[in-house]
C-alpha cells in the first residue's frame, strides 16, 4: 500500500512537471500548447519507447513506473523474488515496509502470509539480489522504517546490528537507502560508499498540529522526552517559537523492558515548567509505548494541561493500543500524531490518533534523486514550515 501511494504521487508529480514545461515552452516559443505536448511525447517515445503508456499524444501520458515482480514462498519458508521484465541499465527503487505485519500475497495470490521483521528483511535481500542479477544500473532501497535501528550501540557483549544490516545491503549492491527519522544518525557513518537519505516528517506533523483548535497558544511548551531527543524537539521549539523543557530519566539496566507497563525507568526528572501548559513531545519511534505512557503520566502529575505527542514511526507493538486506549480514558493525553510510515489498520479509527501521510515526501525524494536534483529543501524544511505557520 505504501509503495502504491508513492507511485501515485510520482505520477501526479510528473504530470505537474509535464504541464508546467508545456505551458512555459508554448509561451516562450509562441506555439500551441498541444503542439508542444506532442513534441515532448515524441521525444519521450524516441528516447524510451517502452517507458510511457499509450494514449493521446497531445496530452500527458503517465510513465511506466511500477515493475512487475513475482514473490514465491516455499513450504519450508524460503522466499524467492523474480523480476518479470527487463530492468537492465535502469534506476531501480525497491520499497519494503519492514514493519507491515498484515498478510501479504505470495505465489500469485494463492498464499497470504503475515511477515515478521526478519521475513521482510530476507525478502529485501532476495529482491535486491534479483535486481542486481537482472542488470539494474543503480539500486535505491526505500524503507520507511530502518530495520534493527535500535541496535546501534553496544553496551556490552552485543552486536551492532543496525550497521551490519546496512553493510549487507551495501555488499549486495544497494547504492542508497531512503528512510524516515532513523533512530541514530551515526548508523549512516558505518557505510563505506552507500548513501543514507534520512527524511523527516516535521512539516507534516506541524501542519497536523496547527489544525488542532486552540493548541498553538501562548501557554505552549515543547518537552523533549529524553536527552537523546533534544535536537529533534529543539527543532520544533525553534520552528514554533516556543520554550523547550526536558525530561531526564534514570534507568535500571538490571531490569529488562517487557511491555508498556514493565520497563526499566527508575526515576523521571523535569527541567522546565509545564504547569497549566499545553505540552508537545516529539519522538522517533513508539514500540510498546511504556516510556511514553510514563512520561505522559509524570507530566500530568506536574500539572500539565493537554499533552500531545508525535511519533514518526508508530509501531504500537504488543498490546500498546490497549494501554493507550486506557490512558486516553484516564485523560493522560489529548492526541498522538503519527505517520503512515508504518501500516496500521486498528489505530487509525481511534479518536486520539491523527495519521499524517508522508508518501508524497518519499515520492518527491525519489523523483529528485532520479533527476539528479538537490534534496536540500526536503532535508531542511525550515523555510516551508515558517511559511506554513505564517499562513495559519
Amino acid at each position: 500500500m505504501f509503495a502504491d501511494e508513492v507511485v501515485n504521487h510520482l505520477k501526479k508529480g510528473y504530470k505537474r512537471i509535464f504541464e508546467k514545461m508545456s505551458a512555459e515552452l508554448a509561451k516562450r516559443y509562441s506555439q500551441d500548447i498541444n503542439y508542444i505536448a506532442n513534441r515532448i511525447n515524441f521525444i519521450n517515445d524516441v528516447v524510451s519507447p517502452a517507458h510511457h503508456s499509450q494514449g493521446n499524444i497531445e496530452k500527458f501520458r503517465a510513465p511506466h513506473i511500477k515493475v512487475p515482480a513475482r514473490f514465491t514462498c516455499f513450504p519450508n519458508g524460503e522466499i524467492k523474488a523474480e523480476i518479470l521484465e527487463s530492468i537492465r541499465g535502469k534506476d531501480i527503487y525497491i520499497v519494503q515496509d519492514v514493519e507491515n505485519h498484515y498478510p501479504v500475497s505470495f505465489n500469485d495470490g494463492d498464499l497470504k502470509k503475515a511477515l515478521s521483521v526478519n521475513d521482510h528483511l530476507m525478502t529485501m535481500f532476495v529482491t535486491v539480489d534479483a535486481a542486481k542479477q537482472a542488470g539494474a544500473d543503480r539500486i535505491t532501497l526505500v524503507t520507511p522504517v530502518y530495520p534493527y535501528s535500535r541496535q546501534h550501540k553496544a553496551k556490552g557483549r552485543e552486536g551492532l546490528t543496525a550497521s551490519r544490516v546496512g553493510k549487507i545491503m551495501e555488499f549486495l549492491g544497494v547504492n542508497r537507502i531512503i528512510t524516515l527519522d532513523i533512530h541514530s544518525r551515526e548508523i549512516g557513518n558505518s557505510f563505506n560508499c552507500m548513501r543514507l537519505e534520512n527524511l523527516h516528517a516535521s512539516y507534516q506533523i506541524i501542519r497536523a498540529l496547527s489544525h488542532l483548535p486552540g493548541v498553538l497558544c501562548d501557554d505552549f511548551v515543547v518537552v523533549s522526552p529524553d536527552t537523546g531527543a533534544v535536537d529533534r524537539n529543539k527543532f520544533y521549539a525553534t520552528a514554533l517559537k516556543k520554550p523547550l523543557a526536558l525530561l531526564y530519566k534514570e534507568r535500571d539496566y538490571s531490569k529488562v523492558s517487557r511491555n508498556a507497563l514493565e520497563n526499566n525507568i527508575a526515576e523521571i526528572k523535569l527541567l522546565g515548567n509545564v504547569r497549566d501548559k499545553t505540552v508537545f513531545m516529539a519522538d522517533d519511534m513508539l514500540g510498546t509505548g511504556g516510556t511514553l505512557l510514563k512520561n505522559m503520566k509524570f507530566l500530568k502529575e506536574q500539572g500539565a494541561g493537554k499533552v500531545i505527542c508525535s511519533v514518526s514511526l508508530p509501531l504500537f507493538s504488543g498490546e500498546a493500543i490497549k494501554y493507550f486506549d486506557e490512558a486516553y480514558k484516564e485523560g493522560l493525553f489529548y492526541r498522538i500524531i503519527g505517520t503512515n510510515a508504518v501500516y496500521q489498520e486498528d489505530i487509525i479509527t481511534r479518536e486520539w490518533y491523527i495519521s499524517v501521510n508522508i508518501t508524497r515526501l518519499f515520492a518527491q525524494t525519489i523523483s529528485r534523486l532520479h533527476q539528479g536534483l538537490s534534496l536540500s529543501s526536503l532535508l531542511d524544511n525550515r523555510d516551508v514550515i515558517v511559511k506554513l505557520l505564517a499562513d495559519n
